[in-house]
């Protein structure tokens, strides 16, 4: 991010895993902090009963399919494990998150999550390549599998997938915190897998059709997939520093020139800190005579209220002042 110089008032909002923290600047050093309020105990309290159903589980379907043969039960146990590991770092994430912005990390810890998404989204490929390489071998000597015993190990699979998902709908926050939302989804494909195991484990059970495994294997593979290609996809995005999706730098730039006053708006980024947190820079050029401070405030108010953004950096301009142009 480009260095800024500020001029006038400049205030910032930010709002962190449900702590909010409101502070003003007045350009002589004094900052005035509100109220703090937080519900992140509950989501660490929903994400913790999950990890610790949904690790079980892993284990059982695990050993399970070694136990019964079966592809489709090891296929769900390797999408348990990434949501095992997707659950864990999600709590690791918040941990981390409430650590103090320092020198070296000025934003602090919150871009751990975006890091762990990428890490998680690259596991989830190796584990679909391996059942999938795996399933292509059973399709032409399929082995027998133990389908009863698979079926009541699918099942209990199921209902503890289930029990995560009432869980994390009951203690925490899946609307509004994106980070919760995703370990939902996340349950919520597996508690698909298990009945994917649970409706093959029945058709061998009813007909012998044992090639009924890999089908089912692969399924759950691409399940896997589609999965890790959007996760590692919005990771990518972030990473690189891309527009949020649900921004319109064009859209900003029309409503910051509105503002009356503002003669141009320049070197406008928009980018991801952490998932729903997002930061804006900008130049405003002004007229000369114009009052910088309620542009500036203004300016903040717009950005805020119309785009949902609160990490706002913009520099104010007037004829006096120039600079070279900047690379990006």
């Amino acid at each position: 991010m480009n260095n800024h110089s500020h001029q006038g008032h400049a205030h910032e909002h930010h709002e962190h895993n449900g702590k909010q923290k409101h502070v003003h600047n007045d350009g002589h050093g004094h900052s005035h902090s509100g109220h703090s309020h937080s519900h992140a105990p509950n989501n660490k309290k929903g994400l913790l009963i999950a990890l610790i159903i949904t690790g079980g589980i892993m284990f059982l379907e695990f050993f399970g399919g070694l136990v019964t043969g079966s592809l489709a039960l090891l296929s769900d146990s390797g999408h348990m494990l990434s949501d095992t590991a997707s659950l864990a770092l999600s709590l690791v994430a918040m941990i981390f998150a409430v650590k103090p912005p320092s020198l070296k990390n000025s934003y602090g810890y919150y871009r751990f999550e975006i890091m762990a998404a990428l890490f998680n989204g690259v596991t989830l490929f190796v584990i679909a390549g391996f059942i999938i390489r795996e399933a292509w071998q059973r399709f032409f000597e399929p082995p027998a599998v133990a389908s009863g015993t698979m079926m009541i190990i699918a099942a209990v699979g199921l209902l503890a997938n289930l029990i995560s998902a009432w869980s994390l709908m009951r203690k925490s926050d899946t609307k509004e915190n994106i980070n919760v939302r995703s370990a939902y989804l996340h349950i919520m494909g597996d508690a698909l897998g298990s009945v994917g195991a649970l409706l093959a484990g029945l058709i061998m059970n009813l007909f012998s059709w044992y090639i009924a495994d890999p089908i089912i294997s692969v399924l759950v593979a691409l399940l896997i997939l589609r999965g890790a290609w959007g996760v590692l996809k919005q990771a990518f995005h972030i990473l690189m520093e891309g527009t949020p999706v649900s921004v319109n730098t064009n859209d900003i730039k029309e409503a910051l020139l509105n503002i009356d006053g503002v003669e141009d708006v320049h070197d406008l980024h928009v980018w991801t800190i952490t998932s729903g947190l997002d930061a804006l820079s900008g130049h405003l050029l002004i007229k000369d005579h114009a009052d910088p401070h309620s542009i500036l405030q203004k300016a903040i108010n717009v950005v805020e209220n119309h785009f949902a953004i609160q990490h706002t950096t913009l520099q104010i301009e007037n004829s006096s002042v120039k600079h070279g142009e900047l690379r990006v």
